[in-house]
């Protein structure tokens, strides 16, 4: 999936994931620190940016799709709050050093070179003690079709995630069958994999 297939997906009428939080960052708002700097990696047409705003975080959302920021800017509009918007591809992004208090990836699959490349610059720009979060399809999801890619590849497990994140605090991790409903391009039962960890050494 590259960036000419989420521009023809973003720029069709409505929004594709919803305007509504994923239910597992919303469930999870708890672990976060009151205040703090946020980073969304694959952020669409801006959904989560705009939850984790409204709660009032600094949000700085990622993604490669121009017509999935234009889409976020008139959500946040909308709702009169603001996150900034960086259109980037994540491997050319710069998540700079102990940066950011929550590194949120949902849904944002990627090839496993980059998955890895994600997870080790996550690790270095988190300040002591952040919070990355990731819910994505389990591979188990190709026999669900509800969703997300069809390359097993892109697919993460637990066992995809934990190697890059060894000596930190696993808060949470999980593969598991819930139904996953988000505007009309995810809809139904799905089998995916959450995982929240602390970081606690560099």
């Amino acid at each position: 999936m590259n960036v000419e297939f989420w521009n023809t997906r973003y720029s069709q009428h409505g929004y594709s994931y919803g305007t509504e939080p994923n239910d597992f960052l919303s469930s999870s708002l708890h672990l976060f620190p009151k205040i703090g700097h946020v980073l969304t990696l694959g952020e669409g047409e801006g959904r989560n940016a705009l939850f984790l705003a409204k709660q009032g975080y600094d949000v700085q959302a990622v993604d490669m799709s121009v017509a999935g920021k234009e889409k976020a800017a008139q959500l946040a509009s909308d709702h009169g709050v603001s996150f900034s918007y960086n259109v980037s591809d994540v491997n050319d992004y710069d998540f700079g050093e102990d940066k950011w208090d929550v590194i949120l990836s949902i849904f944002a699959h990627t090839d496993p070179v980059t998955r890895q490349n994600v997870c080790q610059k996550s690790l270095l720009s988190l300040k002591q003690g952040g919070l990355f979060v990731m819910e994505a399809y389990h591979p188990t999801q190709l026999k669900y079709g509800t969703g997300g890619p069809k390359d097993i590849e892109w697919l993460v497990s637990l066992d995809d995630l934990n190697p890059h994140f060894q000596d930190q605090e696993i808060i949470h991790q999980l593969e598991m069958e819930r139904p996953v409903n988000e505007g009309p391009c995810h809809v139904g039962n799905a089998f995916v994999t959450q995982f929240i960890c602390r970081k606690i050494s560099s």
